[in-house]
């Protein structure tokens, strides 16, 4: 009996924990939230969306997969130029605000405008994470948390296959129905 009582106290305290933590992590400090359901610029079905990426950008943008860690071409790359949503083609980030995170994917410390990416509140797996995406299509780009260096204190920590890389004073990137 004395053992029940000990096991339904330790899950009880583990509950009210797990509600106080949910709770806490509904804000992320200094940045804008959007928790409602976005409507995104670019709506394409699931078929055109497959026709549009590769199968490993089509799991990480549209699925939410993630690369395996150290595995990604921008992990340890530091060229200068622009990171652009292999979904939507819009610049996200900038090299000027990659860092080596150490982390084993590629991380910037802000993006590269307020309005290129938006944060979706991620419960699975079970944590509490911000999902990046890009503003114009919804995909998943990577997970932004808060152990980033100065000045934003911010880690964006994003798939390599989910970007397009473009150097500086490159042509951006076009769809191919677009070079008609």
């Amino acid at each position: 009996m004395k053992t029940k009582i000990i096991l339904i106290s330790g899950l009880a305290i583990l509950l009210v924990a797990s509600v106080i933590t949910l709770r806490g992590q509904d804000e992320l400090s200094g940045v804008n939230l959007d928790q409602d359901k976005p409507k995104y610029e670019i709506q394409l079905t699931e078929k055109e969306w497959k026709e549009r990426l590769s199968p490993l950008q089509y799991s990480i943008l549209r699925q939410q997969a993630t690369e395996t860690m150290f595995s990604g071409e921008y992990d340890k790359f530091y060229k200068k130029g622009t990171y652009y949503s292999a979904a939507s083609l819009q610049p996200v980030f900038s090299s000027e605000t990659k860092y080596d995170s150490k982390s084993g994917w590629p991380s910037f410390w802000n993006p590269i405008s307020d309005d290129a990416i938006k944060l979706v509140k991620d419960t699975s797996e079970g944590m509490v994470r911000w999902e990046v995406v890009d503003s114009k299509s919804g995909s998943h780009l990577g997970h932004v948390f808060e152990d980033g260096p100065a000045p934003t204190g911010l880690r964006y920590c994003l798939n390599s296959a989910a970007l397009i890389f473009v150097p500086e004073g490159g042509t951006p990137p076009k769809f191919k129905k677009d070079n008609n």
